[in-house]
Protein backbone atom coordinates (compact mmCIF):
# COMPACT_ATOMS: atom_id res chain seq x y z
CA UNK A 1 0.00 0.00 0.00
CA UNK A 2 1.48 3.38 -0.95
CA UNK A 3 2.46 5.73 1.89
CA UNK A 4 0.99 9.22 2.36
CA UNK A 5 4.24 10.67 1.00
CA UNK A 6 4.03 8.49 -2.10
CA UNK A 7 0.40 9.48 -2.67
CA UNK A 8 1.27 13.16 -2.33
CA UNK A 9 4.18 12.77 -4.72
CA UNK A 10 1.93 11.01 -7.23
CA UNK A 11 -0.70 13.75 -6.93
CA UNK A 12 1.97 16.41 -7.43
CA UNK A 13 3.30 14.65 -10.53
CA UNK A 14 -0.24 14.39 -11.90
CA UNK A 15 -0.79 18.10 -11.35
CA UNK A 16 2.49 18.93 -13.07
CA UNK A 17 1.50 16.79 -16.07
CA UNK A 18 -1.88 18.51 -16.27
CA UNK A 19 -0.27 21.95 -16.15
CA UNK A 20 2.27 20.93 -18.80
CA UNK A 21 -0.51 19.69 -21.10
CA UNK A 22 -2.41 22.93 -20.60
CA UNK A 23 0.69 24.96 -21.45
CA UNK A 24 1.27 22.92 -24.61
CA UNK A 25 -2.32 23.49 -25.69
CA UNK A 26 -1.93 27.20 -24.96
CA UNK A 27 1.21 27.37 -27.16
CA UNK A 28 -0.66 25.71 -30.02
CA UNK A 29 -3.50 28.16 -29.56
CA UNK A 30 -1.07 31.09 -29.72
CA UNK A 31 0.41 29.75 -32.96
CA UNK A 32 -3.06 29.44 -34.50
CA UNK A 33 -3.85 32.99 -33.44
CA UNK A 34 -0.69 34.34 -35.10
CA UNK A 35 -1.41 32.51 -38.35
CA UNK A 36 -4.97 33.74 -38.35
CA UNK A 37 -3.90 37.35 -37.89
CA UNK A 38 -1.40 37.13 -40.76
CA UNK A 39 -4.10 35.89 -43.14
CA UNK A 40 -6.42 38.62 -42.00
CA UNK A 41 -8.77 36.42 -40.00
CA UNK A 42 -9.77 38.11 -36.78
CA UNK A 43 -12.23 36.76 -34.29
CA UNK A 44 -13.31 39.05 -31.50
CA UNK A 45 -14.78 37.40 -28.48
CA UNK A 46 -16.24 39.63 -25.75
CA UNK A 47 -15.48 38.45 -22.28
CA UNK A 48 -15.43 38.92 -18.60
CA UNK A 49 -13.86 36.97 -15.78
CA UNK A 50 -15.80 36.77 -12.54
CA UNK A 51 -15.50 35.78 -8.78
CA UNK A 52 -17.21 35.25 -5.36
CA UNK A 53 -16.20 34.42 -1.47
CA UNK A 54 -16.68 34.19 2.96
CA UNK A 55 -14.19 35.47 5.64
CA UNK A 56 -10.90 33.70 6.28
CA UNK A 57 -9.92 35.83 9.26
CA UNK A 58 -11.87 34.71 12.34
CA UNK A 59 -15.23 33.85 10.83
CA UNK A 60 -17.59 34.18 13.78
CA UNK A 61 -20.14 35.99 11.65
CA UNK A 62 -21.15 36.17 8.01
CA UNK A 63 -18.20 37.44 6.01
CA UNK A 64 -17.73 40.89 4.64
CA UNK A 65 -15.88 40.96 1.34
CA UNK A 66 -15.31 43.37 -1.47
CA UNK A 67 -14.34 43.33 -5.10
CA UNK A 68 -10.66 43.10 -5.93
CA UNK A 69 -10.69 43.43 -9.70
CA UNK A 70 -12.32 45.94 -12.01
CA UNK A 71 -15.27 44.79 -14.07
CA UNK A 72 -15.21 44.94 -17.85
CA UNK A 73 -17.39 47.93 -18.84
CA UNK A 74 -18.84 45.75 -21.60
CA UNK A 75 -19.67 42.89 -19.28
CA UNK A 76 -23.24 41.66 -18.90
CA UNK A 77 -24.98 43.41 -16.03
CA UNK A 78 -25.86 41.39 -12.94
CA UNK A 79 -29.37 40.04 -12.83
CA UNK A 80 -31.86 42.07 -10.83
CA UNK A 81 -33.73 39.01 -9.56
CA UNK A 82 -31.38 38.16 -6.70
CA UNK A 83 -29.50 35.48 -8.64
CA UNK A 84 -25.85 35.27 -9.57
CA UNK A 85 -25.11 37.14 -12.81
CA UNK A 86 -24.63 35.13 -16.01
CA UNK A 87 -21.06 34.12 -16.76
CA UNK A 88 -19.43 35.19 -20.01
CA UNK A 89 -16.42 33.13 -21.12
CA UNK A 90 -13.25 35.25 -21.11
CA UNK A 91 -11.46 36.06 -24.36
CA UNK A 92 -7.82 35.23 -25.00
CA UNK A 93 -5.57 32.36 -24.07
CA UNK A 94 -5.74 32.55 -20.31
CA UNK A 95 -6.20 34.63 -17.21
CA UNK A 96 -3.19 36.43 -15.69
CA UNK A 97 -2.96 35.07 -12.15
CA UNK A 98 -0.80 36.56 -9.43
CA UNK A 99 -0.33 35.34 -5.86
CA UNK A 100 1.54 37.97 -3.81
CA UNK A 101 3.01 36.93 -0.47
CA UNK A 102 0.86 37.70 2.57
CA UNK A 103 1.59 36.71 6.14
CA UNK A 104 3.00 33.45 7.41
CA UNK A 105 1.83 30.18 5.91
CA UNK A 106 -0.06 27.91 8.31
CA UNK A 107 1.64 24.95 6.64
CA UNK A 108 4.78 24.97 4.51
CA UNK A 109 3.76 25.15 0.87
CA UNK A 110 4.95 26.60 -2.42
CA UNK A 111 2.79 29.24 -4.12
CA UNK A 112 1.06 28.31 -7.40
CA UNK A 113 2.59 29.17 -10.75
CA UNK A 114 1.79 32.70 -11.89
CA UNK A 115 1.07 34.33 -15.24
CA UNK A 116 -1.34 33.22 -17.92
CA UNK A 117 -3.35 30.20 -16.81
CA UNK A 118 -4.87 28.28 -19.76
CA UNK A 119 -8.61 27.78 -19.51
CA UNK A 120 -9.08 25.18 -22.26
CA UNK A 121 -9.61 22.44 -19.65
CA UNK A 122 -12.96 23.77 -18.45
CA UNK A 123 -13.41 21.47 -15.46
CA UNK A 124 -11.13 19.64 -13.02
CA UNK A 125 -12.46 16.69 -10.99
CA UNK A 126 -11.36 16.52 -7.35
CA UNK A 127 -11.99 14.00 -4.55
CA UNK A 128 -12.26 15.29 -0.99
CA UNK A 129 -12.13 12.49 1.60
CA UNK A 130 -13.26 13.25 5.17
CA UNK A 131 -13.81 11.10 8.22
CA UNK A 132 -17.56 11.74 7.78
CA UNK A 133 -17.71 10.64 4.14
CA UNK A 134 -16.50 11.54 0.68
CA UNK A 135 -17.22 14.85 -1.07
CA UNK A 136 -16.77 14.97 -4.84
CA UNK A 137 -15.91 18.37 -6.29
CA UNK A 138 -15.76 19.73 -9.82
CA UNK A 139 -13.58 22.84 -10.16
CA UNK A 140 -14.72 25.37 -12.76
CA UNK A 141 -11.39 26.26 -14.35
CA UNK A 142 -13.01 28.27 -17.15
CA UNK A 143 -14.98 30.45 -14.73
CA UNK A 144 -12.37 30.91 -11.98
CA UNK A 145 -8.95 29.85 -13.33
CA UNK A 146 -6.81 31.63 -10.71
CA UNK A 147 -8.80 30.09 -7.87
CA UNK A 148 -8.83 26.61 -9.44
CA UNK A 149 -5.08 26.90 -10.09
CA UNK A 150 -4.41 27.74 -6.43
CA UNK A 151 -6.73 25.04 -5.07
CA UNK A 152 -5.22 22.36 -7.32
CA UNK A 153 -1.70 23.43 -6.35
CA UNK A 154 -2.47 23.27 -2.62
CA UNK A 155 -4.20 19.90 -3.02
CA UNK A 156 -1.27 18.49 -4.99
CA UNK A 157 1.12 19.49 -2.19
CA UNK A 158 -1.00 17.88 0.53
CA UNK A 159 -1.80 21.23 2.15
CA UNK A 160 -5.38 20.23 3.01
CA UNK A 161 -4.56 16.75 4.27
CA UNK A 162 -5.41 16.04 7.94
CA UNK A 163 -7.04 19.42 8.55
CA UNK A 164 -10.37 20.24 10.26
CA UNK A 165 -13.47 21.90 8.85
CA UNK A 166 -13.75 24.54 11.54
CA UNK A 167 -17.08 26.28 10.87
CA UNK A 168 -20.69 25.25 10.26
CA UNK A 169 -23.60 27.65 9.77
CA UNK A 170 -27.22 26.51 9.92
CA UNK A 171 -29.32 29.68 9.64
CA UNK A 172 -32.11 30.14 7.11
CA UNK A 173 -29.98 32.57 5.08
CA UNK A 174 -26.55 30.92 5.35
CA UNK A 175 -25.95 27.16 5.33
CA UNK A 176 -22.29 26.28 4.72
CA UNK A 177 -19.41 24.16 5.98
CA UNK A 178 -16.07 25.99 5.94
CA UNK A 179 -12.72 24.21 5.63
CA UNK A 180 -9.17 24.83 4.39
CA UNK A 181 -7.43 26.23 7.50
CA UNK A 182 -4.77 23.90 8.93
CA UNK A 183 -4.92 25.79 12.25
CA UNK A 184 -8.65 25.10 12.65
CA UNK A 185 -9.12 28.63 14.02
CA UNK A 186 -10.41 30.41 10.91
CA UNK A 187 -7.32 32.62 10.71
CA UNK A 188 -4.85 30.48 8.75
CA UNK A 189 -3.74 30.67 5.15
CA UNK A 190 -1.10 29.56 2.65
CA UNK A 191 1.18 32.62 2.90
CA UNK A 192 -0.15 34.29 -0.24
CA UNK A 193 -3.34 35.97 -1.42
CA UNK A 194 -5.13 36.54 -4.72
CA UNK A 195 -8.00 38.48 -6.24
CA UNK A 196 -11.67 37.65 -6.58
CA UNK A 197 -13.07 36.16 -9.76
CA UNK A 198 -16.70 35.26 -10.58
CA UNK A 199 -19.10 36.81 -9.73
CA UNK A 200 -17.38 39.85 -8.18
CA UNK A 201 -15.75 41.03 -11.39
CA UNK A 202 -19.05 41.03 -13.22
CA UNK A 203 -19.83 44.24 -11.30
CA UNK A 204 -18.35 47.70 -11.45
CA UNK A 205 -16.45 48.39 -8.18
CA UNK A 206 -18.89 51.15 -7.18
CA UNK A 207 -22.03 49.18 -8.00
CA UNK A 208 -24.37 49.15 -4.95
CA UNK A 209 -25.42 45.64 -6.01
CA UNK A 210 -22.13 44.38 -4.52
CA UNK A 211 -23.67 44.96 -1.10
CA UNK A 212 -26.97 43.23 -1.91
CA UNK A 213 -27.42 39.49 -1.25
CA UNK A 214 -27.76 37.06 -4.13
CA UNK A 215 -28.49 33.36 -4.17
CA UNK A 216 -25.61 30.94 -3.70
CA UNK A 217 -27.42 27.71 -4.58
CA UNK A 218 -27.06 24.34 -2.84
CA UNK A 219 -24.03 22.53 -4.24
CA UNK A 220 -21.84 25.65 -4.66
CA UNK A 221 -18.12 25.56 -3.86
CA UNK A 222 -16.78 29.03 -3.04
CA UNK A 223 -13.84 30.82 -1.46
CA UNK A 224 -13.68 32.66 1.87
CA UNK A 225 -11.96 36.02 2.25
CA UNK A 226 -11.45 38.97 4.59
CA UNK A 227 -11.75 41.82 2.08
CA UNK A 228 -10.24 42.93 -1.23
CA UNK A 229 -7.62 40.57 -2.65
CA UNK A 230 -7.46 38.30 0.40
CA UNK A 231 -8.39 34.89 -1.00
CA UNK A 232 -6.14 32.18 0.40
CA UNK A 233 -6.85 28.54 1.23
CA UNK A 234 -10.16 28.65 3.11
CA UNK A 235 -13.26 27.60 1.20
CA UNK A 236 -16.89 26.82 1.96
CA UNK A 237 -19.37 24.23 0.78
CA UNK A 238 -22.99 25.35 0.40
CA UNK A 239 -25.37 22.53 1.44
CA UNK A 240 -28.58 24.63 1.33
CA UNK A 241 -29.51 27.69 -0.77
CA UNK A 242 -27.82 30.68 0.90
CA UNK A 243 -27.89 34.47 0.59
CA UNK A 244 -24.59 36.36 0.39
CA UNK A 245 -23.30 39.53 -1.28
CA UNK A 246 -21.58 38.60 -4.58
CA UNK A 247 -18.13 39.00 -3.07
CA UNK A 248 -17.25 35.32 -2.74
CA UNK A 249 -15.59 33.50 -5.63
CA UNK A 250 -17.61 30.59 -6.96
CA UNK A 251 -15.08 28.10 -8.32
CA UNK A 252 -16.89 24.78 -8.50
CA UNK A 253 -19.73 22.46 -7.57
CA UNK A 254 -20.37 19.58 -5.15
CA UNK A 255 -21.66 16.19 -6.30
CA UNK A 256 -24.65 14.32 -4.84
CA UNK A 257 -22.48 12.07 -2.67
CA UNK A 258 -20.82 15.14 -1.22
CA UNK A 259 -24.16 16.83 -0.54
CA UNK A 260 -25.35 13.72 1.31
CA UNK A 261 -22.20 13.90 3.46
CA UNK A 262 -22.80 17.59 4.14
CA UNK A 263 -26.45 16.97 5.03
CA UNK A 264 -25.35 14.42 7.62
CA UNK A 265 -22.84 16.84 9.14
CA UNK A 266 -25.35 19.71 9.17
CA UNK A 267 -28.01 17.48 10.69
CA UNK A 268 -25.95 17.15 13.87
CA UNK A 269 -25.91 20.93 14.22
CA UNK A 270 -23.41 23.38 15.66
CA UNK A 271 -21.42 22.71 18.82
CA UNK A 272 -23.22 24.25 21.78
CA UNK A 273 -26.53 24.48 19.95
CA UNK A 274 -26.04 27.77 18.09
CA UNK A 275 -26.28 28.48 14.37
CA UNK A 276 -22.65 29.42 13.68
CA UNK A 277 -19.55 27.76 15.08
CA UNK A 278 -17.62 24.49 15.08
CA UNK A 279 -19.73 21.56 13.84
CA UNK A 280 -21.03 19.33 16.63
CA UNK A 281 -19.81 16.36 14.61
CA UNK A 282 -16.08 16.96 14.17
CA UNK A 283 -15.04 16.91 10.52
CA UNK A 284 -11.48 16.07 9.53
CA UNK A 285 -10.33 16.34 5.93
CA UNK A 286 -8.21 13.28 5.18
CA UNK A 287 -7.10 14.18 1.67
CA UNK A 288 -8.03 16.37 -1.28
CA UNK A 289 -6.70 14.92 -4.53
CA UNK A 290 -7.09 15.57 -8.25
CA UNK A 291 -8.85 12.70 -10.00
Amino acid sequence: MPTNEQRRAAAKRKLERQLERREQRAKRARLITIIASVTGVLVVVGAVVATVIITNKDSANTASASTTTSADPGAPQPAADGKLPPFAAPAGLGQDCQYPAAGEASRKVNPPRTGKIPMDEAEISVSMATDQGNIGLMLNNAQAPCTANSFASLAGQGYFNDTPCHRLTTSDSLSVLQCGDPTGQGTGGPGYEFANEYPTNQYQPDNPALQQPVLYPRGTLAMANAGPGTNGSQFFLVYKDSQLPPNYTVFGTIDETGLATLDKIAGAGVEGGGQDGPPATKVQVKTIQLD
